[in-house]
């Protein structure tokens, strides 16, 4: 019964929690306590920590305290990932983040949803969709990126912002719902913030 409902979880079809579930979730509570009572300055502890519990890492990467997930093994980080604090990872269903990605404060990457109709929801059954986010990426404080959201490669979403659709290569999105404002260019190498004009 837990391996189905495991399965379904990873799989997107409707599942089930059940006490082996929680119980796995609990493995990855341990780590994360561990993670965040860690001292600031134990870099080398905190890495480890990261590294048994996420499914896979790049060599170079910080996750600041505190951090939140649900599994851990569902994560995958490329290389040179920044992490601030107080992010939450809801990796029920797999978290794909490529290389050099920056989250700010307050990020949200959710892969978990519980189901529109009452009487689904009301028999307690969820759903999941994976998380793809590409590389060189940067996501601004407290923003949301929702179940089943690809985000492309050099993009840039805005503080605040709630992703609910993909969002294309190259581009600086924002709001809610997040929508892309403008593309990336040449303009950007020179004048680096949004307030500058040519």
């Amino acid at each position: 019964m837990a391996g189905d409902q495991l399965d379904n979880m990873l799989n997107g079809h409707l599942y089930h929690q059940t006490n082996e579930l929680l119980e796995i979730r609990f493995k990855a509570r341990d780590l994360l306590y561990e993670y965040n009572h860690c001292h600031p300055r134990n870099l080398e502890k905190r890495s480890q920590i990261i590294e048994n519990l996420f499914g896979a890492t790049g060599k170079h990467f910080f996750v600041e305290i505190p951090f939140h997930c649900d599994y851990g093994f569902n994560i995958e980080i490329g290389e040179n990932f920044f992490c601030n604090n107080n992010c939450t990872l809801l990796d029920c269903n797999r978290i794909t983040i490529g290389d050099n990605v920056l989250f700010a404060p307050n990020v949200g990457i959710y892969t978990a949803g519980h189901c529109i109709d009452p009487e689904l929801r009301l028999n307690k059954q969820e759903y999941t969709a994976p998380v793809h986010i590409g590389d060189n990426v940067w996501i601004g404080a407290n923003a949301s990126v929702l179940p089943g959201v690809s985000i492309g490669t050099n993009v840039v979403i805005g503080a605040g912002s709630v992703v609910t659709h993909d969002i294309p290569d190259n581009c600086v999105a924002v709001g809610n719902p997040c929508r892309v404002l403008r593309y990336v260019n040449e303009h950007d190498k020179k004048y680096y913030f949004r307030d500058r004009k040519v």
